[in-house]
């Protein structure tokens, strides 16, 4: 099974967080093939810079060079994005509802907005 991370997954598996269940730990250790969001990475590096997200320094590029795949977003992805329904209102979390969607990925989140869609998910 494919993997998309939703934020806030990336961000406990980084930190090693008991919030993340031991066994999506070792999913996301064994998985073969486990993908962050470009988008994920924008929504740290805007936090960041508003200070929402004050540590670690260089968590964008911790992101990115985490080992997993990185996902760039496309105008097929964008496109996707405009054609959901308002179940949720954050922007990145509906980019990752309609990469999820496009790509055939597993999105692994506890977001219930985003559960709400018609996409798989692996409930963290």
């Amino acid at each position: 099974m494919s993997l998309l991370l939703d934020t806030h997954v990336v961000l406990w598996w980084l930190a090693d967080d008991p919030a993340l269940a031991d066994e999506i730990k070792d999913r996301l250790d064994n998985e073969p093939d486990v993908c962050v969001s470009a988008a994920t990475i924008w929504e740290v590096a805007i936090k960041q810079a508003i200070g929402k997200l004050p540590e670690p320094a260089g968590l964008p590029e911790l992101i990115r060079d985490s080992g997993f795949t990185l996902l760039p977003v496309g105008a097929r992805h964008a496109t996707a994005v405009g054609r959901l329904p308002m179940i949720h209102r954050d922007p990145f979390d509906r980019m990752l509802v309609a990469q999820a969607q496009c790509e055939n990925l597993t999105l692994v989140t506890r977001d219930q907005n985003c559960q709400r869609y018609d996409v798989k998910v692996l409930p963290a």
